[in-house]
């Protein structure tokens, strides 16, 4: 069996790692997007939308009702790759570490 000290040390350096990965997440940016491009949502990996853009061709009162539902596609889109960009994130950061069977990260 390890040394408690050795366990202690290897359990700092997965919380320093988790701690860069996460920071990380947040510099990672992916776009969703509705309508065959005509709304664009940017966010990061964490989930934090940085930004919105609308064709102006969807700027029409009548058009309101699909706006808002492009928008909400492409939030989701966005959501969608944020996950997936933060699950490939995390993965690498795990991928060097010989976790338990069942054991996930972050704690």
């Amino acid at each position: 069996m390890k040394d408690l000290n050795e366990i202690l040390g290897m359990a700092s350096r997965v919380q320093e790692e988790l701690t860069k990965a996460q920071e990380n997440l947040d510099k990672i940016e992916v776009e969703g997007v509705s309508g065959g491009g005509i709304v664009r949502v940017t966010a990061t990996a964490k989930g934090r939308i940085v930004g919105v853009s609308i064709d102006e061709g969807l700027l029409a009162p009548s058009e309101k009702q699909i706006l808002e539902d492009l928008i909400a596609a492409a939030f989701n889109d966005a959501r969608k790759k944020a996950d997936e960009a933060s699950q490939s994130e995390m993965s690498k950061m795990t991928s060097g570490l010989s976790l338990p069977p069942g054991f996930k990260l972050p704690f």
